[in-house]
């Protein structure tokens, strides 16, 4: 009899359906005719409904609001942002940068997409792999650039290099896995204690999801209801490890347990503008953390020491980038409902191309710092809050800031 109830309840229990979220570039889809004349007027654009998974709470509208003017500032932020770490590509190796340096041709819609979602006033911090980041915060190509070649003018003054890149409302940058996440939260908790309506965005990878200080993260900003997005940016590969081999559970939007999650098509600008600006409403209204995920990738290696081919097949860079491509699915998206004509987005890249070539220029035209001990001690500290003296490797490298 007890058999029997078990197999009926079994044959009654619903299916569950299991949804995936594409990494389709141009999944979305808009009424040409909808479109206004005026670059600035919104008009809707109909999201793939693949483009979330929620964990925890209903989720973001699959209906985008955008401007034209929006969509094509969106087009030329991936350009640019493309354009500047292939040039950093190019001056590795030349062997002009020198130390690490990782690049994130591919991730391009993650750093535009939530920086279309946010304000100035809302913070931002992230790992080494920064570029995009940083210039998305306002931050300039020649300081960049200026920086990974280790010049005075670099956003860091030269010293910080391609992991260590500060701009306002952005706080680097950080080179140890993982520590970045609660600094994040010690961020979003000054803008809850200053009062201020303000979310920070702390991004990590999938790699360094497995760290127990983002844990200890998670804890706090629920305990205290932080307004702190975490955000895992999930490009497959924890440097040469595959997601599958590192992490028990790969849905890293559900790792906060107690804390909502969402899970976002990586590849599309248009969702990751509207799921980040979903998560800022969120965290900003007193409902505490989120955990996102946006599932993206990197086509290059984990750095440029890393050819990117030992643990992946060339023919599966080739889809993606073929395929999945960030800037070529806006690309088809904007020309097919009529945003720009085909003049229009050449002139686009062409002004991206220009911008970036100049500026890089420049940074190579840009003066080195001097080999002196006032430049390697002058950073330390907030002006007028030295000690009298900072200790070198030996006596004699002793520094004293009032000799």
């Amino acid at each position: 009899m007890m058999l029997a109830r078990s197999i009926k309840a079994t044959r009654i229990a619903p299916l569950r359906l299991l949804r995936t979220v594409t990494t389709d570039a141009a999944s979305s889809h808009a009424d040409k005719n909808s479109v206004p004349t005026e670059d600035d007027k919104k008009f809707t654009v109909n999201l793939s409904n693949e483009s979330f998974e929620s964990y925890m709470i209903d989720g973001p509208s699959t209906e985008l609001n955008v401007s034209k003017n929006e969509l094509k500032k969106m087009y030329s932020d991936m350009v640019t942002i493309r354009r500047m770490e292939m040039a950093a590509d190019k001056l590795y190796k030349e062997k002009k940068i020198r130390g690490f340096c990782h690049l994130s041709t591919g991730q391009e819609a993650v750093a535009a997409g939530i920086e279309h979602a946010i304000t100035p006033d809302d913070q931002v911090i992230t790992a080494y792999r920064c570029h995009g980041f940083a210039l998305m915060r306002g931050a300039s190509v020649k300081s960049i650039i200026a920086e990974l070649l280790g010049r005075r003018e670099g956003i860091a003054y030269g010293k910080g290099g391609s992991m260590h890149m500060f701009t306002k409302g952005f706080f680097g940058g950080n080179g140890i896995v993982g520590a970045q996440v609660p600094v994040g939260a010690g961020i979003g908790f000054a803008m809850k204690y200053l009062g201020r309506p303000n979310t920070t965005f702390a991004l990590y990878g999938d790699g360094a999801s497995n760290q127990g200080q983002v844990f200890e993260a998670y804890n706090m900003a629920k305990l205290w209801d932080i307004p702190v997005i975490f955000a895992c940016e999930n490009n497959k590969y924890g440097m040469g490890t595959s997601a599958n081999r590192s992490s028990a559970l790969t849905d890293y939007y559900k790792r906060g347990q107690y804390i909502p999650g969402l899970k976002v098509n990586g590849m599309d600008v248009l969702a990751v503008k509207q799921a980040s600006a979903y998560a800022k409403e969120h965290t900003i209204s007193g409902k505490g953390p989120m955990v996102m995920e946006f599932v993206t990738y990197r086509y290059g290696g984990h750095s440029m020491s890393d050819p990117g081919t030992t643990y992946r097949t060339r023919e599966e860079v080739q889809r993606m980038r073929s395929t999945q491509d960030p800037i070529q699915g806006l690309k088809q998206k904007i020309l097919e409902w009529g945003i720009v004509s085909e003049d229009e987005l050449k002139q686009l890249d062409k002004e991206a191309r220009t911008l970036v070539d100049n500026e890089v220029k420049k940074a190579e035209e840009a003066p080195v710092p001097d080999p002196t001990s006032k430049i390697l001690f002058e950073d330390i500290y907030v002006p007028g809050s030295e000690p009298e003296f900072m200790k070198g490797r030996t006596l004699e490298e002793t520094y004293y800031y009032r000799a």
